[in-house]
């Protein structure tokens, strides 16, 4: 709504434009308002799933599903359980060291360090999880145990989570691998984890995260914290 006021010249007709004081508030207001949040975002409509392949970690459904956007497509999905990362640190000294593993991993036909991780079994709880693969896979126990980090491992097809935990007041023992599982353990300060990081020789995604949010911690001075 607005008002107008003509003024006639020789040169021609001007105007001015008067906008009601309260319709300048109404629009600073609306502009402040929160955003909303994700939740009350449209999400896809499912159509149609099936299951085309079943194994012991994993199985994969072919689903056709209508986008937000309306936009009717197949999605080949990769289900999991869900896994567990640990983020093993000794903070027994003024640096702290960092538990990584280095182990064959076929799908990068390479030789990979990362931090302890494994699958959380069906029916079993995070926290439980991730004590056991810690002892399984190294041998170590831990007095402290927090959830740091929760992310999805690739989002775009793999419906797997991972949740990361910071296990401090460590303490070793006998690991009890699976038999396909070599694993060869190394306590890294966390300097040197950094470097691997950004020399590309930590290339797993759930370790560069977790080392990286130490490395962040410690550089606030949160290390009494961690």
């Amino acid at each position: 709504m607005y008002f107008e006021i003509r003024l006639r010249k020789p040169e021609g007709v001007f105007y001015i434009v008067l906008m009601p004081k309260s319709s300048r508030s109404k629009s600073k207001t609306k502009s402040q308002a929160p955003k909303s949040t994700n939740h009350s975002h449209p999400k896809a409509r499912l159509i149609s799933s099936r299951t085309v392949y079943r194994g012991p970690a994993f199985w994969v459904t072919t689903d056709q599903v209508q986008e937000p956007g309306g936009v009717s497509v197949r999605r080949d999905i990769i289900h999991h359980s869900g896994s567990v990362v640990i983020l093993a640190v000794d903070d027994s000294g003024p640096t702290p060291h960092v538990l990584l593993e280095r182990q064959y991993r076929h799908a990068a036909q390479d030789y990979l360090w990362e931090l302890p991780a494994g699958r959380i079994d069906p029916g079993e709880k995070p926290l439980p999880a991730a004590r056991r693969e810690l002892l399984e896979e190294t041998g170590y126990t831990a007095a402290h145990w927090r959830r740091i980090l929760h992310f999805y491992a690739s989002p775009g097809f793999v419906a797997e989570a991972m949740s990361v935990f910071l296990a401090t007041g460590l303490r070793a023992g006998q690991a009890k691998p699976e038999p396909d599982e070599i694993i060869h353990k190394r306590m890294v300060p966390l300097p040197a984890a950094i470097r691997m990081v950004m020399t590309d020789k930590i290339r797993d995604a759930k370790t560069i995260s977790s080392v990286l949010w130490l490395d962040h911690r410690v550089g606030r001075g949160d290390l009494s914290k961690i």
